[in-house]
This record gives C-alpha cells, sequence and structure tokens, in this order.
C-alpha cells in the first residue's frame, strides 16, 4: 500500500506543477501590509485551586497586590495565599490596518507552577509593541486547551490545560500610525525567493496593466510604480495585481521524516546514472545463565553456569537496481520500489545517493 501511495504521489506532483497557477498574494508579502506582535504580562483569576503557589512564584503575589491596590485595595503588609490565581504571558498580533475599537484573539499561557488553566478569567491586561507602546487591552474567560483531573493516589493530563485563548479577547486602544496611499514605490517581497518566478510576476503584471511599472530587482524582490501606474491609489493598484496568477518555479527538493517514514520528492528531482543495492545483517547474542545444585546430601554451593548463544545471519537481501542518469521523479520512484523495499530502507538509500554526488536536488531530513 505504501508503495502504491508514493508511486501515485509521484504521478500527482507532476500534473500540479502544470495546473498550479497561483494567485500573486498568496506567492508575495506587500510592503508594509505586516501584523505587529503585541505581549503583555497579566493575571488570571477564578482557577479552582489549580493557581501558582505563591511561595514558589513571588511574583504572582506582587502583581495581584498592584491589581488590588489600583482598585483602591490595601493590601499593604498582608500575606495573601490563595490558590485560585496565576501569572500569565499574554500575546496577540495586531493585524494591519487595525482600527481603535476593532477586536483580536489573544492566547494566554502560565509562567508560574500552576496546574491549570481551566475555568480562570484573565482580568484587564495592557498589550504593548516592541515600541514599549500599549496598543490593545484583554481581558475574557479563558478556553485552555486541554484537561486534568487529579486524586489523592494519582492524577491524569489531557493537552496543555497550562495554556488557552480568548477569541476575540483583545480591543484594539491605538492604530498603527501608517498610510498605504502615501507610498510612491511598493516592494513585492517573495515567500520564496526563486528569479524565475519574480520575472514572471514582473512579466503578468506588466502584461496585464500594459505599463512596465514592475521591475525584479532580485530573486526576491519585484518593486512597483505606483505614479506610472495611472492608478487611483496605492491600494487600487495592488487591489488590481494580486488576484493575476503566476505559474511559480521551486528548486528540486527531497524531504523525508524519520520519525513517520514519509517521503516528499518534487518533479524536477534528477538522478545521476547509479546503481543501488540493499541488504540487512542481523546480529542476536541471548544469555540463558544455567544454574547448577548440589546433590542433597553433599556439601556443596550452587553455581550458576554461564551459557551464551550467538549467531550473525546476512538476509539476501535486493538485487542490484539501476537508475539511468537524468532519471525523473516517476523514474525514481519506480527504481526504489523495484527493490521491495520499506519506505525508511528508502530514506537511507536516498541519504547514501545523495553522500555520493548523484542526488540532484536539495535534501532536507526532519
Amino acid at each position: 500500500m505504501q508503495k502504491l501511495f508514493l508511486f501515485c504521489l509521484s504521478l500527482l506532483l507532476p500534473a500540479l506543477a502544470i495546473a498550479g497557477e497561483i494567485r500573486i498574494k498568496d506567492l508575495v508579502e506587500f510592503d508594509g501590509v505586516r501584523g505587529n506582535d503585541l505581549v503583555g504580562y497579566g493575571l488570571v483569576v477564578g482557577l479552582n485551586g489549580t493557581g501558582d503557589g505563591l511561595r514558589n512564584s513571588p511574583f504572582t503575589e506582587e502583581i495581584m497586590s498592584n491589581v488590588l491596590e489600583r482598585l483602591g485595595v490595601n493590601v499593604t503588609g498582608e500575606q495573601i495565599r490563595p490558590k485560585n490565581v496565576a501569572a500569565v504571558m499574554v500575546t496577540a498580533t495586531l493585524p494591519p490596518f487595525a482600527r481603535a475599537g476593532s477586536q483580536l484573539d489573544v492566547a494566554v499561557a502560565a509562567i508560574g507552577d500552576a496546574k491549570s488553566l481551566l475555568g480562570g478569567t484573565l482580568v484587564m491586561t495592557p498589550l504593548k509593541a516592541a515600541d514599549g507602546e500599549i496598543y490593545a487591552v484583554a481581558q475574557g474567560q479563558i478556553i485552555a486547551g486541554g484537561a486534568a483531573a487529579t486524586g489523592e493516589a494519582a492524577s491524569v493530563v489531557r493537552g496543555v490545560p497550562t495554556s488557552g485563548s480568548i477569541p476575540n479577547g483583545g480591543r484594539i486602544e491605538r492604530e498603527i500610525d501608517f498610510e498605504l496611499n502615501n507610498l510612491e514605490n511598493v516592494r513585492l517581497a517573495l515567500r520564496t525567493p526563486d528569479f524565475t518566478t519574480a520575472g514572471r510576476i514582473e512579466h503578468a503584471i506588466n502584461s496585464e496593466l500594459g505599463r512596465g511599472i514592475a521591475v525584479m530587482q532580485d530573486a526576491g524582490t519585484v518593486a512597483l510604480n505606483v505614479r506610472r501606474s495611472n492608478m487611483r491609489s496605492t491600494s487600487h493598484l495592488l487591489g488590481r495585481i494580486e488576484n493575476i496568477s503566476v505559474t511559480p518555479e521551486t528548486r528540486a527538493r527531497v524531504v523525508v521524516d524519520q520519525r513517520s517514514g514519509t517521503i516528499v520528492m518534487g518533479e524536477d528531482v534528477r538522478i545521476s546514472h547509479v546503481a543501488v543495492s540493499q541488504g540487512n545483517l542481523t546480529l542476536r547474542v541471548e544469555e540463558a545463565p544455567l544454574v547448577v545444585q548440589p546433590n542433597p546430601f553433599a556439601q556443596g554451593q550452587s553455581v550458576i553456569v554461564p551459557r551464551t548463544n550467538a549467531s550473525l545471519t546476512e538476509d539476501p537481501g535486493t538485487k542490484m537496481a539501476e537508475l539511468q542518469e537524468g532519471s525523473s521523479l516517476t523514474e525514481v520512484v519506480a527504481g526504489l520500489n523495484a527493490l521491495g523495499i520499506s519506505p525508511r530502507d528508502m530514506i537511507d538509500i536516498l541519504k547514501s545517493i545523495n553522500a555520493a554526488g548523484a542526488l540532484h536536488a536539495d535534501f532536507i531530513v526532519n
């Protein structure tokens, strides 16, 4: 079944590559159109005895005191030892062109020794960007990512109950000062840099608009001249070109995952003239010590006599298979399948072919 899957995959990938025209918006990032990371330090309350142990997490007591004092509760000199609070880190991403009052999702993760955040509520937490300014505030009921149950003699944990999320739990308070329409030049950054793909993007944009507004600067950048496009604004220009379809070019790659035995090869993988054979050598050593007892009325001691069985066997292995020079993906898979080997042995063979310098592709091992 695994051989059949690999062979079908080898036939499917070239067909996908031929018919795979991709929109420009899915190939590039537009200059200035990006999110911004936010982070905050807050307090979760309402936990069912699964919060931080304040003896081991003194920072939880400090932030709890600060929150209560801001609310007008004087706790100076008091020893607070609740078990239903936990200190957490709150993270979120401020999307591009976000406006004040909009909502965003936030993620919450415990930083102390809390056992679970199930049932907790995040108290109002400011979220700051890299410039130290507050751009959003988070608060709400936490949806934890796991479950935990504890008894007197045993406990069970499923997932990660010490982290969770709050859908629409953040509210934007400040906007990013960025005006896209003021840009006279916009750069398109390719997610996978490639000279051929960048050249095709340049040609497709210029053909669509009938003007030479796009210029390839390098393998990862295509620059647009907004003024030369005669469009009403930069936003109108990007809206016009983002749905133009382009056939991307990719490097030849072989990606293997040793843990699961998965092998993925691109259409452009080529192999030089090489012969492949595969076999297994098995060494087995078994210890079976024998205890010798003296006669019932004899004065002696029991003796342990070592007994070892050692064997060395070699499987007949597979016959030599020959892969011709310039073999395509289909021929490579068919040739390796002809050896009758498992996917994990195929990974070892591909490693050896790559080490021999006969595999003309990027070999990536996960």
